[in-house]
């Protein structure tokens, strides 16, 4: 009996998942739709509802005449050192806004929070001055730097939220033992908070991957585009080749979904572990 009132929660959960997959995978779905059509088809007739394989090897040759590879591995390099950098110094303030007392803790804090209120467009012209000076211009480490002075802020807070979870006394012994802080920091604190680090490093790499505003502004050789920015020079005048643009986007968008579904099980798993504690 008590199987058969199971029974219609059980279908109710696998409709809900079916319905979710959907509306979650119908945007790739249509970005695929739209990279197998002709432009002919899409501004003449309309596109149709499914793909067209038999397009297939005209648009491999199409991309084929990008430097989409290239776009692509310059988009890895500001996403990954953002994040590498946003997490080994969001870490370190973290642990410092934490665990230390200072003047003017509360007030660098702040200033911190700020950061995220002031919008990348304002700051764009002093930071273009900044780094001509720098001789950063034209350059992905200057890009990288860019991104971390937004995304830093986040990883720190993000950070210092699950340090001032962890109680002292984890740490306290090691402390005792004149272990250096940087030790305790590596081998004690970072473990126990993984899934927040998890959780940073999503953000930042998120930050650092969709990056286009500084890449087009700071950015003058084509060759160090990011994707982002290739993507955007597609867009003519008179002509923008919608599905180039689409099948270029798929390829863009894939690496960044991996990314997210590797980590994301540290991200879960630190939410379950907080409600079992609770």
């Amino acid at each position: 009996m008590s199987n058969f009132h199971q029974i219609p929660t059980r279908l109710l959960h696998i409709l809900l998942v079916l319905v979710l997959t959907v509306f979650g995978g119908f945007p790739i779905y249509w970005m695929a739709t739209t990279a197998l059509s002709l432009n002919s088809e899409l501004y003449n007739s309309g596109q149709v509802p499914w793909p067209q394989l038999a397009n297939l090897p005209d648009m491999i040759a199409e991309l084929a005449q990008l430097p989409l590879m290239r776009w692509l591995m310059n988009t890895s390099i500001v996403a990954v050192g953002t994040t590498l950098l946003s997490l080994v110094l969001g870490a370190l303030a973290g642990y410092s806004l934490s665990r230390f007392k200072f003047h003017g803790k509360s007030i660098l804090g702040f200033l911190m929070f700020m950061t995220q209120v002031v919008p990348e467009a304002l700051i764009l012209v002093p930071l273009y001055a900044m780094f001509i000076t720098l001789g950063l211009l034209n350059s992905l480490f200057g890009l990288v730097l860019a991104n971390v002075g937004f995304s830093l802020p986040v990883a720190a807070f993000i950070i210092k939220g699950a340090i001032d979870a962890v109680p002292y006394e984890i740490e306290e012994s090691a402390v005792i033992d004149n272990c250096p802080r940087i030790s305790v920091l590596t081998m004690i604190i970072l473990p126990i908070i993984a899934p927040s680090m998890a959780a940073a490093a999503v953000i930042s790499f998120f930050a650092g991957w969709n990056e286009y505003l500084f890449a087009a502004t700071f950015l003058m050789d084509r060759d160090l585009w990011p994707a982002s920015v290739g993507l955007a020079s597609f867009v003519g005048q008179y002509e923008t080749p919608l599905s180039a643009v689409m099948a270029a986007a798929l390829i863009f968008s894939l690496p960044a979904v991996v990314f997210f579904l590797l980590i994301q099980r540290k991200i879960v798993a630190g939410i379950t572990a907080g409600a079992v504690k609770g």
